[in-house]
């Protein structure tokens, strides 16, 4: 009887050369910049937008940013006493979960946090997105569409109809209410007719001094990891 080909066997190595290599030197960039830069930012990113970061990194060339592959970047800063890559840069690591990135620059506490402060932008809420307010839209003509879309409203759930070729709103309708969470329809319904509810911005977590090996939190969020970490080590002392 012939062997099913489900039966072959892959050698794990040929799959993942590719991928540890690629692992491997992101290690050794950020043990890189590690060395090179003075100050180490831990940044937290709300209602991310990959063409928003694009721009920051753009407007801030003379420093580096990482994003994504949390990870390997605790890896190659070290997840504990005995293996951080230099004084307490495992506290650094413990912050890096969710949509968060390290951003290693010479620039000072002061210019990091007066240019991320007024880095915001409103955009378009996507589904999953709270609202962060009410919306209602009267009934009447919506001139703004084109015939065309009358069919494409309606299948979002607008009471919509063709009045003399104008699209028309045949009621008021609630798109959504404050704290709602979108769903698709919502978010696609609030984008057509420009209505934005959520703000990109950049909060600094915490950041670290080359020099001193020192680490410092600089938010309330920083706070709250910084009580969790406390409450992981007494646990340790008691074991």
């Amino acid at each position: 009887m012939p062997k099913s080909k489900r039966d072959k066997k892959i050698t794990l190595t040929k799959t993942t050369k590719k991928g540890l290599e690629s692992k491997q030197n992101l290690i050794e960039e950020l043990r890189k910049c590690v060395d090179t830069y003075r100050h180490i930012f831990i940044f937290s990113v709300a209602n991310m937008r990959n063409s928003r970061l694009k721009d920051i990194r753009t407007a801030w060339k003379h420093s580096r940013f990482f994003f994504g592959k949390n990870k390997v970047m605790m890896i190659a800063l070290g997840k504990g006493h005995a293996d951080e890559y230099k004084d307490n840069l495992h506290k650094v690591s413990k912050y890096l979960k969710g949509e968060v990135g390290l951003l290693f620059t010479n620039k000072t506490k002061e210019e990091v946090q007066e240019h991320f402060s007024q880095f915001k932008e409103m955009d378009f809420a996507r589904s999953g997105n709270k609202a962060s307010m009410a919306v209602t839209l009267d009934e009447g003509p919506l001139e703004q569409f084109p015939h065309s879309m009358e069919p494409q409203l309606r299948q979002l759930g607008l009471p919509t109809a063709l009045k003399k070729g104008v699209v028309t709103l045949l009621s008021d309708h609630v798109v959504c209410k404050e704290g709602d969470v979108l769903t698709p329809e919502q978010a696609r319904i609030l984008k057509l007719f420009g209505i934005k509810m959520a703000e990109f911005k950049v909060l600094v977590n915490c950041m670290w001094i080359a020099e001193s090996g020192e680490f410092e939190k600089m938010s309330e969020e920083g706070a709250e990891e910084e009580e969790e970490e406390m409450d992981d080590t007494e646990e340790e002392d008691d074991e």
